[in-house]
């Protein structure tokens, strides 16, 4: 235990020190939708279910705007809940010392969300170069009511699917990507992401970092996790 905390210790520090890269994320950037846009989240062609602002309802109560991502379930177009930013969420997470991404998230709808991060690095038209995505989802129940999400983003808390490395996608992320996906895939041979029927909402999404007690409730659950597995063994 005392090996992990002090793992914890090096993470905090680490965060607190890492120089900011020129690329556009940083450590301490925020999106709380207070504009009235999107910020830059969009989903791609023509959705007939895109991301909208809602001015109030967020986690503040009235007056605090959030963003709205609809899924209408299905296989046609807009039946899948995906997300994404390739503007100020783009970067060099690894030389901008960001590991963790959280968020305010709200599950309106009639079906429980498992929602996870893919980092995408392109070069050009064609597939991707690398393509990682978060190897635990953030469980978000029907009728959730606003919840904090926390999603570790270093190469050990992602896995690849069919293309590239984790670590060659954080050094180069194009886009970054909010969806659902009860599992840790995404479209490529045998994978895809599955339709659902949902309405959830998103404020607040940062770099910042967690609170000490936070961090530290994270690693008593991993130890708590390791230690049963090896019970069960």
């Amino acid at each position: 235990m005392q090996g992990l905390v002090r793992t914890l210790c090096a993470i905090l520090a680490a965060m607190l020190l890492a120089p900011r890269s020129a690329k556009a994320v940083v450590i301490g950037q925020i999106d709380t939708f207070q504009d009235g846009t999107t910020m830059g989240w969009f989903v791609p062609g023509a959705s007939p279910s895109p991301p909208g602002n809602v001015p109030n309802g967020g986690p503040g109560g009235v007056g605090d705007a959030y963003l709205s991502l609809v899924a209408l379930g299905g296989g046609a177009p807009g039946g899948r809940l995906s997300v994404l930013n390739s503007s100020q969420w783009a970067g060099d997470y690894l030389s901008s010392g960001v590991m963790f991404i959280r968020m305010d998230v709200n599950n309106f709808g009639p079906e429980d969300l498992f929602l996870r991060l893919l980092v995408e690095d392109f070069d050009g038209p064609g597939p991707p170069v690398n393509l990682a995505l978060s190897a635990q989802a953030v469980h978000v129940p029907s009728g959730s009511g606003w919840m904090t999400a926390y999603f570790p983003i270093t190469a050990a808390d992602l896995v690849v699917d069919t293309y590239g490395t984790a670590s060659g996608a954080l050094a180069s992320v194009d886009t970054l990507r909010i969806f659902h996906n009860p599992d840790p895939t995404f479209p490529g041979p045998g994978a895809g992401i599955p339709p659902v029927t949902a309405s959830l909402g998103v404020d607040n999404i940062s770099t910042r970092i967690p609170e000490p007690s936070t961090l530290l409730l994270m690693g008593i659950g991993l130890a708590g996790l390791w230690v049963r597995s090896r019970t069960e063994t």
